[in-house]
């Protein structure tokens, strides 16, 4: 396999060049901001500032940053890998960290539950061709996931509950700009992928902002612990 083959995934790139695609990197800088943002906040709660697993996952949104400003840059094979696999990893870390601070399962049941969702996701990736909603597809079980949570833990009232129902309908709307982008290339040149990065940005934020005020390891102690 060819790591430096060039990729021409969406409306805005149109020569392979490091500037084929300006406004889709110079989007990315959204993804900085929302993990400076989490940053700031986690250090402003005494309870988040030995967080180690929070640290984690706003330490992979400055990877999915820098990931995706080398994908729109370099446009090839070995960049679409450093894009994807930091969202993954999100993605899987932040439904554990769901499982166990919010859900409040063991350690042991959020694990296997997570398991649970990546197999099911992986199941949902197979059976539905990869180009399905101009590969938005992939994203899908993250979406149900995400809403899923969020109407879950908003029906036992848990104070997070509406971060992430809010988190969830900002995806729905970048998904939608990120599925939309090659049917407009002829209209619309530059295409709609960098407002999927910024959406998105804000999607992660909403995310980090629940976990930072309500996902703090003490949370465990304070209410039912499912063992």
């Amino acid at each position: 396999m060819d790591w430096f083959a060039p990729l021409d995934l969406y409306c805005e790139r149109v020569a392979p060049d490091l500037t084929g695609e300006p406004l889709n990197a110079i989007s990315n800088a959204a993804f900085f901001v929302a993990a400076l943002a989490a940053t700031r906040a986690a250090l402003g709660q005494a309870a988040s500032r030995g967080d180690a697993f929070l640290w984690v996952l706003i330490a992979l949104v400055y990877l999915i940053g820098a990931g995706s400003t080398a994908f729109h840059t370099f446009a090839n094979r070995w960049s679409n890998l450093a894009d994807v696999i930091p969202i993954a990893a999100f993605i899987y870390a932040f439904f554990l960290y769901a499982m166990r601070r919010f859900v409040r399962l063991s350690w042991l049941r959020a694990i296997v539950a997570t398991a649970l969702f990546f197999a099911a996701s992986y199941v949902f990736a197979k059976a539905i061709p990869p180009d399905t909603l101009n590969g938005s597809v992939g994203y899908l079980p993250a979406f149900a996931g995400l809403i899923g949570l969020g109407a879950y833990l908003a029906a036992t009232r848990h104070p997070a509950g509406p971060w992430l129902l809010a988190a969830a309908g900002v995806f729905l709307i970048s998904l939608t700009f990120r599925t939309i982008d090659q049917s407009l290339c002829a209209a619309l040149p530059t295409g709609t992928h960098w407002v999927w990065h910024a959406l998105n940005a804000v999607v992660l934020y909403l995310a980090l902002a629940g976990a930072v005020r309500f996902g703090a390891p003490n949370a465990l102690a304070s209410g039912p612990h499912r063992a």
